[in-house]
């Protein structure tokens, strides 16, 4: 127990955790869970819950928050000492589930229960997490003939350690690139507070000048505001070739796609599917690929007409206001910054100025309380980075649960914004364990003396990963294979996440979460209803973007052939240019290489289901508008009986039974897609 990740009683020790740390508990875990296993199977007579259920549950909690804390700390403290730990026992941990997954004196002892007298007295959860489980092993290989099964264990070892190669070549080719400006003339255009981190980020090396990386918040300032071309230029074509053939070879993801593709296929075919897509879709609600491709179709039927006059008119504004005859794809962000500015008279930037990072969490909260009746307040435990806050939610003296909140960007932690685990709540034998989560951000950290400002982008984004963070944390299931997020299906699983974001374009929500950094003035109502109405600006553009990238995704493990083994890099940017083709209206140069970054579904859990945002756009757009009902003609969709009720029928119920069925309780009825094109301004007038 001098172990700190083998003390699992309280919360992760961050300041004792060290690499040495990971191999000696995750291998003890993995043999306290071999022998269990050994156990249990070889019991007589028929398993029941408390005696079968139970205990490999709770040594698979113990296995699992262990394990997650190594991977949470790989995402966001990738060193070379915690990447080398990681790297060590991901084969075996891998190992270890695929041979778990495949054991089928387990899975007869599951069937053996399913089919006892005393299934049909357990609680619908508790039966429906059982099914779950012959479900989980067949798509394990379980029911493979025995000289197959070696095969298959050794295809998803070989898959985690492709995953965690791809995140990482990413990260590595992110953090190699930095353009060095010593001219002020290049900086033209530039904000102020981008141009203060970038000062400091040449100085922390040395260097004269300023140091703008491809990290987001660096980044995004350069490709939106910089006026000199060339600049932005670099920095675009930087940042669309990393991982790829022209950087460093062992950077380079393109090699590693093939081989991902060649044994996903390769995985479908040996479980009897015909392509990793049918795969994918089994535990989601979508019934099939061809229903997936006829909801992105039509929504794209919707959506290109809308992106095909907003590209027009970017255009015709980029040759007749900005002398730009051959708009290009690093122009695109700035000359749309320069029509929303001319158009509705103001900026990304000017509003920038209103969300303090303080005032904005204040804001969110807030939120959280009208709607849920709790209250978040701050709390102590160890963390892995002194910018890493630690809160606690609770109601009524109750605690609900806890989270941590790491916003800030750093060269340590992988590009994006997530919520994960630590703890999921659960009634175990010595009590209830309640929920902890991690919410992770990459914003832009504070600069010469003020808090950080963030964007409304970052805003929304904030609001999103807080949704997730809902889901897991207001739970009321006790079983933690169906407790918050767990068991929900993948595409039902951004609903609570995108729902929130609505919140972030409501008057009263905003007025109450914004003082200018410099002033301390509020939101003025006029700049609000300039943002209200460029809050469709360009929304053709952006839904034909995620539709690419959608379609991109489903038709690639759908319809590539991978069966000859690794797929060449050509096919795949092939199939890329057809799907551009068909929906997309910017096409990036033939030197993009979009799909090296893509890591939502090459290293994310996204393959075969990056359609999960469209899918979940529509329910919880559908949701949102219950708010709008509810609160109509009242100022404020801060309902707290409406919002009650989505925690009672949505975020409280977890995957303790269909998705499709908690969203007809929420909502009475199926849900629609009008909503959805109602609040992006896609309908036609």
């Amino acid at each position: 127990m001098s172990n700190p990740l083998l003390n699992l009683a309280a919360l992760p020790d961050f300041d004792a955790i060290r690499p040495k740390h990971v191999a000696p508990a995750i291998r003890r875990l993995i043999d306290d869970n071999r022998a269990l296993i050994a156990e249990l199977t070889a019991r007589p007579g028929t398993p029941d819950w408390d005696g079968f259920v139970v205990p490999l549950t709770e040594a698979g909690e113990r296995l699992g928050r262990a394990w997650g804390v190594v991977g949470h700390l790989h995402s966001v403290h990738d060193v070379p000492e915690w990447r080398e730990a990681y790297n060590e026992l991901l084969p075996e941990i891998s190992r270890f589930y695929a041979e778990v997954g495949q054991n089928l004196a387990l899975f007869a002892r599951y069937k053996a229960l399913a089919e006892s007298p005393a299934f049909a007295a357990l609680p619908p959860v508790r039966r429906r997490i059982v099914e779950h489980e012959l479900r989980d092993f067949r798509l394990s290989g379980a029911e493979l003939a025995e000289e197959l099964k070696p095969r298959f264990q050794a295809i998803q070892e070989e898959q985690s350690q492709l995953a965690a190669k791809f995140s990482e070549n990413l990260l590595d080719a992110t953090n190699a690139h930095a353009e060095y400006v010593e001219d002020t003339a290049t900086l033209a255009g530039i904000p102020a507070d981008a141009l203060e981190a970038a000062r400091a980020a040449a100085e922390a090396e040395g260097k004269a000048g300023w140091k703008f990386t491809l990290q987001m918040p660096s980044y995004l300032p350069v490709l939106q505001y910089a006026d000199d071309r060339e600049l932005r230029a670099r920095m675009y074509r930087a940042y669309a070739t990393r991982a790829a053939e022209s950087g460093p070879a062992e950077w380079d993801n393109g090699p590693l796609i093939g081989r991902i593709l060649a044994l996903r296929d390769e995985e479908a075919r040996m479980l009897g599917y015909r392509n990793f897509a049918e795969v994918s879709l089994v535990p989601k609600m979508a019934d099939s690929p061809a229903q997936v491709l006829d909801f992105l179709r039509e929504l794209a039927a919707k959506a290109k007409p809308f992106a095909e006059r907003d590209l027009a008119e970017l255009r015709a504004f980029a040759r007749d206001e900005l002398g730009l005859d051959d708009l290009q794809p690093w122009d695109v962000a700035w000359a749309s910054e320069k029509l929303r500015e001319r158009r509705y008279a103001y900026s990304d930037q000017e509003v920038k100025q209103y969300f303090p990072e303080p005032k904005v969490l204040d804001g969110l909260f807030g939120v959280i309380r009208a709607l849920y009746g709790v209250d978040i307040l701050p709390d102590e435990a160890p963390r892995w980075h002194p910018d890493v806050r630690f809160f606690r939610i609770e109601r009524d003296g109750e605690t609900l649960g806890h989270f941590y909140l790491d916003l800030h960007a750093r060269s340590t932690k992988r590009g994006g914004a997530w919520m994960d685990s630590a703890r999921s709540r659960h009634r175990a034998p010595d009590g209830l364990s309640t929920p902890v989560a991690y919410l992770v951000c990459n914003f832009p950290g504070p600069v010469g003396g003020k808090p950080a400002t963030f964007t409304h982008d970052d805003v929304l984004t904030l609001f999103h990963e807080a949704g997730h963070g809902l889901h897991h944390l207001l739970t009321r299931v006790d079983e933690l294979a169906v407790s918050g997020i767990h068991g929900v299906e993948w595409d039902a699983v951004e609903l609570p996440s995108q729902f929130m974001e609505n919140f972030c374009w409501e008057w009263d929500v905003l007025s109450a979460m914004t003082a200018h950094v410099d002033t301390g003035e509020p939101l003025p109502r006029a700049l609000y209803d300039k943002m209200i109405a460029a809050k469709n600006f360009q929304s053709g553009l952006q839904t034909v973007r995620q539709l690419e990238f959608s379609l991109f995704d489903l038709r690639l493990h759908g319809e590539v052939d991978a069966s000859a083994g690794p797929v060449p890099f050509d096919a795949v940017l092939k199939l890329l240019d057809e799907v551009r083709r068909e929906v997309a209206v910017i096409v990036p140069p033939a030197w993009h290489r979009f799909p090296n970054s893509f890591s939502h579904i090459f290293a994310g859990g996204y393959a075969a289901g990056y359609y999960s945002y469209k899918w979940a756009e529509v329910l919880s757009a559908d949701a949102f508008a219950a708010f709008e009902e509810a609160g109509a003609g009242r100022g404020s969709l801060l309902d707290p009986e409406t919002g009650q009720r989505f925690w009672r029928e949505i975020l409280a119920v977890g995957g303790s039974r269909p998705a499709l069925e908690s969203f007809k309780a929420f909502r009475g009825r199926e849900p629609s897609v009008d909503a959805l094109l109602r609040h992006s301004g896609m309908v036609q007038a």
